[in-house]
């Protein structure tokens, strides 16, 4: 997700090889004005960052070391707004939100992406309301949305937004709801008619947060326009969406130092899942490629149940292994975003992430090879594979639409799964694993060269 700034960052770091080298030192920071410019970083956050750094590795003394610690903290105090971080609940449910911005920033998607990160990681009671009545499609996708991830919606054409909101709030006191979140309506332009209805429901509503949804694809145009939106309305905070999208990833660099409202959250992708808490210290880590393991642990025990975990790791120990199994962990792990995110989480790993790419653990046609597969199976075969000789795999490769071929290379995978897996439950199965990591990117930088 931070794939060009991070590189810019480690590129600047890399200059530096030899202690009280000025004209490294010089380089780095030429290469690295260079590498923020070109990503979309503002030209003042970027002066600003440069000259404090240049000038504490001075004073310090001019080394590796010294140049990084300057670098990461300084890059975290820029990442830094007052406010809140993430998601913040109000001390007396429900915390009232309000989602507001331009139209055709993903307002409407991103509302329902973080209805799905409450319910599924907070484990809240989340009700969604239907506040755009401008854009003609915009309560249809919410319904299709909030009907996919499980949550209320509230929605009535035939009401004013206004009175809808009200309806709404009087339910989620009632009904004892912890969030609602109300979609509201955006157009192309700021104009008065927008922003007199937002004031108006802001009253109603008497928000505990204010979200701006920008679109980071716009660049410097989402700064201008969530400071004309704290200006006229207020905002707590500013959401990020398409970041994805956008390769140069500059804006979440500037943003919150140049509005002075904390980046709350980011969407990088389509799908409900495909939004991560923007937490300053834990991006700069990132940033720095030295991941961010407090976020994911956050996000796998959230998701992840911890009986069930030592159960399977049972299993894997016994080489118990089978296909319900492995459809049950695909599941979890759907719930926990793209592999390339989850893997820049992870120190060192964020180089194998930008391989991996946006690998799709749900749509990639070798998942859905293996799902067609098992769905022909019977109930005694996903429990026991050992039981699929020929007559049972021509069977299954008639029934999955595959050749044998396909099927008996499939069954050899999962087999080879099970067998690593196993082998790494070991005692000092992990450093192993290791090993073949580190000797994986070795070949692999080889062979590119």
């Amino acid at each position: 997700m931070f794939d060009t700034l991070t590189s810019s960052f480690k590129g600047a770091i890399d200059k530096i090889r030899f202690y009280d080298d000025a004209k490294a030192l010089k380089k780095a920071l030429a290469e690295l004005k260079k590498s923020l410019l070109k990503a979309d970083v503002h030209h003042r956050v970027v002066k600003e960052l440069l000259t404090v750094v240049e000038k504490e590795t001075k004073e310090k003394g001019i080394g590796k070391e010294n140049f990084l610690r300057s670098l990461q903290k300084n890059v975290e105090k820029i990442l830094t707004a007052k406010g809140n971080q993430g998601f913040v609940f109000a001390s007396k449910p429900p915390t009232v939100v309000l989602m507001i911005g331009l139209q055709g920033s993903g307002k409407t998607t991103t509302t329902g992406k973080i209805a799905y990160f409450l319910k599924e990681q907070k484990k809240k009671k989340v009700m969604v309301v239907a506040g755009d009545l401008q854009r003609l499609a915009a309560v249809e996708q919410l319904r299709q949305i909030t009907e996919q991830i499980g949550v209320t919606l509230i929605a009535n054409e035939n009401l004013t937004p206004q009175k809808i909101v009200k309806e709404a709030l009087k339910k989620a006191e009632k009904e004892l709801y912890d969030v609602v979140l109300i979609d509201t309506a955006g157009r192309l332009a700021i104009d008065d008619e927008l922003m007199n209805e937002l004031a108006d429901i802001k009253k109603i509503a008497n928000p505990d947060e204010l979200f701006y949804v920008a679109d980071a694809m716009t660049g410097m145009d989402a700064v201008r326009t969530a400071q004309t939106f704290k200006d006229k309305i207020g905002i707590t905070g500013v959401i990020l969406t398409k970041y994805d999208g956008d390769s140069k990833g500059g804006i979440a660099l500037g943003i919150a130092h140049q509005v002075g409202v904390p980046l709350r959250f980011i969407g990088a992708g389509e799908k409900m899942q495909d939004l991560e808490p923007f937490i300053p210290d834990r991006i700069t880590s990132r940033l720095m490629g030295e991941g961010d393991l407090e976020s994911l642990a956050e996000k796998t025990a959230n998701i992840i149940d911890e009986k069930k975990a030592k159960q399977l790791t049972s299993k894997i120990k016994k080489g118990k292994f089978n296909f319900n199994d492995f459809l049950e962990q695909m599941e979890s792990m759907k719930k926990l975003g793209s592999m390339k995110s989850i893997l820049s989480m992870i120190p060192g790993m964020s180089g194998m992430a930008k391989q991996i790419g946006d690998m799709d653990l749900e749509n990639s046609s070798e998942i859905k090879m293996i799902k067609a597969m098992i769905n022909s199976m019977t109930k005694k075969e996903r429990e026991n594979p050992e039981l699929l000789n020929n007559t049972r795999k021509r069977r299954l490769a008639k029934g999955a639409g595959l050749s044998q071929m396909q099927v008996n290379r499939v069954l050899k995978q999962f087999k080879n799964a099970g067998k690593m897996a196993k082998q790494l439950s070991k005692k000092g199965g992990m450093k192993q694993m290791q090993e073949i990591i580190r000797v994986t990117k070795t070949s692999t930088k080889q062979t590119i060269h």
